[in-house]
C-alpha cells in the first residue's frame, strides 16, 4: 500500500501523516509506505513540527519539503489532503480528485501543546488507516 499525504506547504501536517505512518507500519511490520508533498512547499519542515516529532524518535529536521507531481499522486494508492484553510486557491484538493480531506489545523506558529494535539489527531487517524487498509489489529500498532 501506498499512501500519499498532501497539504499545501509540506511543511506540518503532511510531514507529520508520512512519518507517523511509517512508523507504525514499519513498527508492524505492514508492507505500507507513505510519502508526503506540497503544492506551494516551504523551504524547510516548522521548528514545532520537528521538535513534537523528535518526541517520538522522529527526525524531521533535515527533511526538505517537495513539491507536488502527477506521478506522485499517479503512484499512490490512496491520496489524503489535510485541509485547506491555509489558502484555498493552493489547496490540493481544488486540483486532484478522488482524494479523502482530513481537514486538520495547521501546525504553523502554533505553540507545542496546540502542535502536540495536531500530531495526537494525525497518529489517531493514521492507525485507523492502517487497520482499516491492512487489517492490522491494536496490539500490533505501537502506542506512541
Amino acid at each position: 500500500m501506498r499512501v500519499l499525504f498532501v497539504c499545501v506547504h509540506n511543511a506540518g501536517r503532511s510531514q507529520m501523516a508520512a512519518a507517523i505512518f511509517n512508523k507504525l507500519a514499519g513498527e508492524a511490520g505492514l508492507d505500507a509506505r507513505a510519502e508526503s508533498a506540497g503544492t506551494h512547499p516551504s523551504e524547510r519542515v516548522h521548528p514545532n513540527v520537528a521538535r513534537a516529532m523528535e518526541e517520538w524518535g522522529v527526525d524531521l529536521w533535515r527533511i526538505r519539503p517537495r513539491t507536488l507531481t502527477d506521478d506522485m499522486a499517479e503512484g499512490a494508492g490512496r491520496v489524503i489532503t489535510m485541509g485547506c484553510e491555509v489558502d484555498e486557491a493552493a489547496c490540493p484538493a481544488v486540483f486532484m480528485k478522488g482524494v479523502e480531506d482530513w481537514g486538520l489545523t495547521d501546525p504553523a506558529g502554533k505553540g507545542m501543546d496546540e502542535v502536540r494535539a495536531i500530531r495526537a489527531e494525525i497518529r489517531e487517524r493514521v492507525v485507523h488507516l492502517l487497520r482499516e487498509s491492512s487489517g492490522a489489529s491494536e496490539g500490533h500498532l505501537n502506542n506512541s
